[in-house]
């Protein structure tokens, strides 16, 4: 199995704390580091990430990472970094073997939810997006949360940042199928602008994107400097795999 992790936005909101959203650390380990480690502990051989903003840098980062930490990382630029991130999607996709983990690379999840996610697949699914139904926890930010609907059976019904009415929030985790960024390409076709939620409600039209209730499990998008003081403050005991790991090469 592969895993895409989207690094190719701006991260305008994080611009106090850091330039580089990938590259800001969070107890001392940036952002797109927890992500490879995070997705590589779940499963996932090879790890593709699509850069954009910053893509020189972030790109240098990963080499190095990949060099010291022997997880296979490729990355992808974007031709146009400022374009809805499901353009990033199909960039990313464009490398991988088969279903795949999706991520974002200013998420971060602890450790079981990832573990959960990549074993959840199953035929009849185009996508299953990690989900939790917890929707006033402290954790989520409601000005930038996207919302989803689920229907009696766990299938998405309505997906988006400005639905009215909800039960659950998206986690900012997916197990995909090629369906996923072939139905981003059809919904830019259409004329929509391509973001990720686009594909994904073409794919709740016809029943095809299920849902895996992580709730219980810590997540969070490191989004804004309240969002980086929670991670600061609480990743490392959600994350002991990723952080003993990491602080174990050190040691050595």
């Amino acid at each position: 199995m592969d895993a895409v992790i989207i690094a190719a936005g701006y991260g305008s909101r994080l611009r106090e704390v850091s330039d580089s959203k990938p590259l800001t650390p969070v107890a001392g380990v940036p952002l797109i580091e927890l992500g490879v480690r995070q997705a590589h502990a779940a499963g996932a051989e090879r790890v593709i990430v699509v850069t954009g903003h910053a893509a020189e840098r972030v790109e240098a980062f990963l080499a190095e990472l990949a060099a010291r930490s022997g997880i296979a990382v490729e990355s992808v630029r974007v031709a146009d970094w400022s374009l809805p991130n499901g353009h990033s999607v199909i960039a990313g996709a464009s490398r991988t073997r088969g279903d795949f983990l999706l991520t974002m690379a200013d998420h971060v999840f602890a450790d079981p939810l990832l573990d959960r996610l990549a074993r959840s697949g199953g035929a009849g699914h185009g996508v299953t997006l990690a989900i939790d139904r917890q929707t006033d926890s402290p954790l989520v930010d409601p000005d930038d949360a996207t919302w989803v609907t689920t229907d009696p059976r766990g299938l998405i019904r309505a997906i988006g940042k400005s639905l009215a009415h909800y039960n659950a929030v998206d986690c900012g985790a997916f197990l995909a199928t090629r369906e996923l960024p072939e139905a981003i390409a059809e919904a830019i076709a259409l004329g929509r602008s391509g973001s990720l939620s686009d594909g994904m409600q073409i794919l709740a039209d016809r029943g095809r994107a299920a849902t895996l209730d992580v709730a219980g499990h810590w997540w969070l998008d490191v989004d804004d400097p309240r969002a980086h003081a929670l991670a600061e403050a609480e990743a490392p005991a959600h994350l002991p795999r990723i952080y003993g790991e990491i602080a174990g090469l050190k040691g050595t």
